[in-house]
């Protein structure tokens, strides 16, 4: 049953007319209102002992501080019991399900009531300058003002100089400086500022250095958008010039947005991926990795953007799923069948191989058809043309349906009796293509065989690597053919006019069997937002073979939240065979290779190398395009290495992959010897991005992840979870959600703080959706949040925490329920910062002010607080709740609502340092706040009190008296400890109830006409379940014979117009009333 005993003392009742009366009764005792079980020596078994009527229980069992006679023995039998572990989930009270309290009129109304009263200035009232609401512009001024009277811009440094025990470590993923800050730079932002705050609360000091990828296509487009025609004529170092503007701009207006945001830190040194040191280190890293072979330069099949004239990576694609392509199936005639095949065709009819292709514009570059060696493979014969095709066993209805024939199967065989067979060209005549067994053959679509051209897939590029098939490339930079292709596909682009050609001539060759539409998920440049092909070019590459399997090894010593983020980026590094590192452009750190004019070779070594680094470190890297050859490759350079004619070299034109370069951000930003970051918290995206390319070059260079934490969330999405675009109206700027837009009234100005409220609330590891009404409901939120602090911070005027606190086992068992909730909610809301579920926290959050204070605790104790001598201990009781849930609510909101947090905190009248709650720490809780066994005496007396407001509904609770009659045994004992007398329109039993007053019965009196009653049962559960008993109950209501008293407003006054005894000893002992 209930620990609440363990605490409970004198001072948790006011004296009362009993208060020291001793009681006989079978061994019980009656100290100060408080009932003492006495047991008689020995050891007692587990669940015996005795007590009222036999079916007691021993307060020292419960911890119970007894106080006078009988004290010492007390005190000696509480070592053989220990407190009860009570099996109840928190926030529920008894079997009436979720604490309901109802709005009743009556003591909790006089602040409004008594200022009209001649009593108005004997009431207690709230005070305090804390404004209830921040009207239109009022908000974003305010949060203006607080960032600069409490030291937003200088809470970095301070805490970098302070002494601290541990560092925690947040690596700043650099976003594109390409254009103005958006609502996912603010989710990104926002979340990485809620656990930095968090952790520096918690004592660590911050390393956070934000930073900016500065290099690239991104801004290399945003600048030939601004220049239109222009930019065509423009040269390298030109284009460089102006992006390192257009950077240079953008930087500065997302910096101003994340300031304004209250993101906290280092400022004054953050990194930019064009800063000449950066460009050195990250040269240096490069060397490093081709030094040791992982670097290397190869023909080779790349993701290619005509529309860009440079090789993509995979984490530079967007694949449109409405991507529509001309699928067609093909015939490859036989040429040659192996000897197990020519047993299964009698030769009087063609054979062909069925191929299907949704991009018919490789069927030119054709080296090989690719089977499975273990599938069954199928001759059939067609009924609409009588020819013979081949195809897999387990395609053959469907390959008939789509063509609109129906298939009779000849015979079927193994793949492997394809070897060595051959099959022509469908339109070069006299060339062959082999047909070879491959694994990446699959039977989800097509026809279970895959017409194989090594210059435009990856997996035909391995398969011609083993069999030593030509790789030739009939497409070109801008993709289009070129004149290898021949004269009639000459100049034609490959997805447009190309495809149609080739679909031509193999109608007019007779090869083509059917043309369709297919619309699939189809790879896009993420810049131009156009279509891209796979080519082989010459590129740069890092060999992931032996590093993707170190890596994978890392990563499972690494936290992943979620846990499947772990498994994505795994597959996603799977997926990749290599990396190509190299790009076509100008804005970028360049490959410090030079190339032979005459001859294919180049020419990399660590002397050439360390000399470009020299010059890039003290001029940056556009030496590469100013200065002379013979300034970036001299003469004394060339001597160290046998010295080669600069003449016969030229500078590559090739940049690193931008990837590349964000991700040896690690080496150049983290800390100390290790540089290891405590936590990254990025996108899905950056799983194939930003997390995978640091975790490349990390292992590459030093076999360590450079992450010991991710954190995935997920995309900012529209109300209806489609993608924000400004053709559908739903991009919101975080800038218009701050300050407002043109009308106030449709885009009103509301602050930083819910934009962090909005963000924290979200369930960052799915996706997020952002829309007005969103907005709305996180206004109202703090909105409540903000009321739910102004009332308290009212109710703590005049009081001082270090000489009127109460002593936790000396308050009234209401305020220490509330410490005992504060404490479950500190722990849980601890936990969740821990674990980055901030959604979580911001639940917990407005549970606690919305439900346990604002419907639970507030409504039952303004009578105390507004009515009592202001020094009176069951008001000081309360207060001192007040100033620790005070304390707890502030510092567990402050890492999402810092603007709120720091506002309440300087108006806290008792705060000795108001400078910022940053400062001061975090969360301070007391193990003696727990005591979970108050949790069955609160919640079996709310169930009654429910019963009781249920039965009169819509009427004011104070108008009425009840009587409670419980049958005798432990719930009986548990709401006898808040009441120790049988009738009372003080006690604690009577406040919880908010009657006029409450009488506590274990037998039903005489008589009981014209009253209204209610019945219920209440299950104690005790021990984990070791102790259980159902108890029955019964609620009387009765309207009351007192008279509302006009100060308080509670039905306890003797008559009319005058006061009641305790509003009455107060006014006469502290005012003079006219």
């Amino acid at each position: 049953m209930a620990a609440f005993l363990r605490s409970l003392g004198r001072a948790c009742f006011p004296p009362l007319p009993c208060a020291g009366r001793v009681r006989t009764r079978q061994n019980s005792w009656r100290l100060s209102g408080v009932p003492v079980f006495l047991i008689p020596g020995g050891n007692l078994p587990r669940r015996t002992w005795r007590s009222r009527g036999g079916r007691g229980w021993p307060a020292m069992r419960w911890g119970l501080h007894p106080r006078g006679p009988g004290a010492a023995a007390l005190a000696a039998a509480r070592n053989l019991w220990v407190p009860p572990r009570l099996r109840c989930r928190p926030g529920w009270r008894g079997t009436t399900g979720r604490l309901s309290v109802r709005s009743v009129t009556g003591a909790s109304n006089q602040l409004q009531s008594s200022n009209n009263g001649r009593y108005r200035d004997t009431v207690l009232l709230p005070q305090t300058s804390f404004p209830m609401k921040l009207l239109g512009q009022q908000q974003p001024d305010t949060e203006l003002e607080i960032q600069q009277k409490c030291g937003f811009s200088e809470l970095y440094s301070w805490q970098r100089e302070r002494k601290a025990k541990t560092e925690f470590c947040l690596h700043d993923g650099p976003p594109y400086a390409n254009g103005d800050p958006h609502v996912g730079h603010a989710l990104n932002k926002i979340l990485k500022d809620i656990a930095n705050r968090y952790h520096m609360m918690r004592g660590s000091k911050i390393h956070y250095v934000p930073g900016w990828d500065c290099h690239g296509l991104p801004i290399e487009i945003k600048v030939f958008s601004e220049l239109g025609g222009k930019a065509q004529n423009l040269s390298a170092v030109e284009i460089r010039e102006k992006a390192r503007s257009f950077a240079e701009a953008a930087i500065k207006k997302q910096r101003s947005a994340f300031i304004r945001w209250g993101i906290m830190a280092d400022w004054n040194n953050c990194y930019y991926t064009f800063d000449r040191k950066y460009e050195a280190k990250q040269l240096r890293l490069f060397y490093q990795m081709y030094e040791k072979g992982l670097i290397y330069r190869s023909y080779k099949p790349v993701f290619w953007s005509p529309s860009s004239r440079t090789a993509l990576a995979e984490a530079e694609l967007e694949y449109n799923p409405e991507h529509v392509s001309r699928a067609i199936y093909v015939k490859f005639p036989l040429l040659k069948p192996s000897p197990q095949l020519v047993s299964l065709i009698d030769g009087s009819s063609p054979v062909s191989f069925l191929i299907w292709t949704t991009q018919p514009w490789t069927i030119p570059a054709n080296q090989a058809v690719c089977y499975m060696p273990d599938t069954k493979y199928a001759v059939v014969k067609c009924s609409k043309s009588g020819d013979l095709y081949i195809l897999a066993a387990d395609k053959v209805t469907a390959v008939a349906s789509a063509l609109e024939t129906t298939f009779e199967v000849i015979s079927t065989f193994s793949g492997v009796d394809l070897e060595t067979g051959t099959c022509a060209h469908p339109l070069i005549p006299d060339k062959d293509s082999p047909l070879l067994p491959a694994n990446h053959v699959t039977m989800t679509k097509g026809t279970g065989l895959v017409h194989t051209a090594p210059a435009h897939g990856m997996e035909d590029y391995s398969v011609a690597s083993q069999h030593n098939l030509p790789t030739d490339c009939l497409v070109d930079e801008d993709g289009v053919f070129t004149d290898v292709a021949g004269p009639e596909l000459q100049n034609k682009a490959v997805l447009e006019e190309g495809t149609d050609v080739v679909i031509k001539m193999l109608q007019a060759s007779k090869h083509l069997l059917k043309e369709e539409k297919l619309v699939h998920s189809y790879p896009y440049d993420w810049r131009t937002k156009k279509p891209v092909v796979i080519r082989a070019s010459k590129q740069w590459f890092v060999n992931l073979t032996d590093i993707k399997a170190t890596a994978k090894e890392l990563l499972k010593k690494v936290k992943f939240i979620p846990g499947s983020a772990l498994n994505a980026m795994v597959e996603t590094m799977d997926r990749r065979p290599y990396w190509c590192i190299s790009r076509q452009r100008v804005w970028g750190v360049p490959i410090p290779v030079f190339h032979h004019k005459t001859k294919d070779e180049f020419l990399i070594n660590s002397q050439t190398t360390e000399h470009i680094i020299k010059l890039v470190e003290q001029h940056g890297s556009d030496v590469w395009w100013t200065l002379p050859p013979e300034q970036l490759l001299p003469e004394e350079v060339l001597s160290q290495v046998g010295g080669p004619d600069a003449l016969e070299y030229a500078p590559g034109q090739d940049i690193l992959d931008i990837w590349f370069d964000s991700g040896t951000s690690w080496s150049c930003v983290l800390p100390g010897t290790d540089q290891r970051a405590d936590l990254y918290l990025e996108g899905k995206d950056q799983l194939g991005g930003w997390f995978q390319s640091s975790l490349l070059t990390s292992v590459a260079t030093r076999k360590k992840a450079p992450f010991k934490t991710v954190v995935v969330h997920g995309f900012t999405l529209g109300e209806k979870g489609e993608k924000m675009s400004k053709s559908l109206g739903n991009v919101i700027d975080p800038d218009v959600v701050i300050n407002g837009g043109q009308d106030p009234n449709k885009e009103p100005p509301y602050g930083a703080d819910v934009l962090r409220w909005w963000v924290a609330e979200s369930n960052v590891f799915t996706e997020v959706t952002i829309s007005p009404s969103a907005l709305n409901a996180a206004r109202d939120d703090i909105s409540k949040l903000r009321n739910t602090l102004r009332f308290l911070l009212g109710n703590v005027a005049g009081f001082n925490p270090e000489t009127d606190s109460v002593p936790v086992n000396d308050m009234y068992v209401i305020d220490q329920y509330m410490l005992h909730l504060l404490q479950d909610l500190a722990n849980k809301i601890t936990d969740s910062y821990k674990q980055y579920d901030f959604g979580k926290v911001v639940r917990l959050l407005r549970a606690f002010y919305t439900r346990e204070l604002s419907s639970f605790y507030f409504s039952i104790i303004k009578d105390r607080l507004y009515c009592e001598n202001a020094d009176d201990p069951k008001r000081r009781s309360c207060q001192t709740a007040f100033a620790e849930i005070l304390d707890v609510v502030v510092r567990s909101v402050a890492p999402i609502l810092p603007h709120l947090a720091e506002e309440v905190f300087q108006h806290i009248p008792y705060a000795k340092e108001p400078k910022s709650v940053f400062r001061t720490g975090w969360i301070r809780t007391s193990s003696i706040w727990k005591k979970p066994g108050l949790e069955e005496a609160i919640e079996s007396t709310c169930a009654m009190r429910d019963s009781f407001l249920g039965s009169i509904p819509g009427k004011n609770a104070a108008e009425y008296k009840v009587t409670l009659v419980i049958e005798p045994g432990l719930l009986f004992e548990i709401i006898e400890m808040l009441q120790a007398e049988e009738t009372s329109s003080t006690s604690q039993l009577n406040e919880l109830m908010m009657a006029s007053q409450t009488t506590l019965l274990s037998q039903e009196p005489r008589s009981t006409t014209d009253v209204i009653e209610r019945k219920g049962t209440f299950l104690i559960n005790l021990e984990g379940g070791d102790i259980r008993e159902e108890s029955s109950y019964k609620v009387i209501v009765t309207p009351t014979t007192k008279e509302k008293c006009p100060r308080c407003w509670k039905y306890t006054a003797e008559s009319p117009d005058a006061l009641c005894p305790r509003c009455s000893e107060v006014v006469s002992g502290n005012f003079s009333i006219q």
